[in-house]
């Protein structure tokens, strides 16, 4: 591929990458998307779980087996290194819209909170999920999660430097905050319908199950610095900050 073609590629996968995380805002929060997770025709419980739990199924496969090295190393014989990431994003996407299609909803509310300062707690909340999951990924630098960086880099032909270790932000609070940022976001709301509970609980497993192969992953890239940093920041929960307020 061209310089100008990996550009052209990578500044395509970016900007369906973001607007991805947007739908998906939209979608778990009912809001100003054509499909959200409570929106369409009804389905029992037991018709909808079957195809959402296919749905979950498909983008937890293709997001975790595709982001391991040893996947990597296959598939960069096919695809050129400046567009796998972006690669990775286009298709992690297409597989997030397959979802936010076909998704069976089921309304039924699990809890409903109706004062109003429950609400606008709830609703804040949320909202401040997505802003930790926006500052974290620019935190490490969004650019290059979402491939860009290296496609530009590809297009002034320079080289892609190497990985380095750093702890920046709120990596200094905790491991993982993108991860806790989406948790937040994914179960505060003042209605929990069946089906956007179902939605949260199987993230939120999916999130608990993959961090560990991702953690096996940064040690052998990092070593003793990846080793020593996850002894001493906790992966999910802020406790240092718990524990200075007690």
């Amino acid at each position: 591929m061209s310089g100008f073609a990996v550009l052209l590629y990578g500044a395509t996968s970016y900007a369906v990458g973001l607007a991805t995380i947007l739908y998906t805002a939209g979608f778990v929060g009912n809001l100003m998307v054509p499909k959200s997770i409570d929106s369409g025709t009804p389905y029992p419980l037991a018709d909808a779980v079957p195809l959402n739990a296919g749905l979950l199924g498909l983008f937890a496969l293709q997001h975790s087996v595709m982001a391991r090295p040893g996947f990597k190393a296959v598939w960069t014989r096919y695809v050129p290194e400046p567009v796998e990431r972006s690669t990775y994003v286009l298709l992690t996407s297409g597989v997030l819209a397959l979802l936010f299609w076909q998704w069976r909803a089921v309304p039924e509310p699990v809890w409903q909170v109706e004062h109003e300062a429950g609400v606008l707690l709830l609703s804040a909340l949320s909202w401040f999920g997505w802003t930790i999951v926006v500052l974290s990924a620019a935190m490490i630098g969004h650019l290059d999660l979402f491939g860009l960086r290296q496609a530009y880099l590809r297009f002034k032909r320079r080289a892609y430097p190497p990985d380095r270790f750093r702890t920046p932000g709120f990596y200094r609070l905790v491991r993982h905050p993108l991860m806790l940022g989406l948790i937040v976001a994914f179960w505060a709301t003042p209605v929990m319908s069946a089906g956007h509970l179902m939605f949260a609980a199987a993230a939120t497993g999916y999130i608990l199950l993959a961090l560990p192969l991702e953690e096996r992953d940064l040690m052998k890239r990092h070593g003793d610095d990846y080793r020593r940093y996850r002894e001493r920041v906790p992966m999910l929960v802020p406790t240092r900050i718990l524990k200075d307020q007690e």
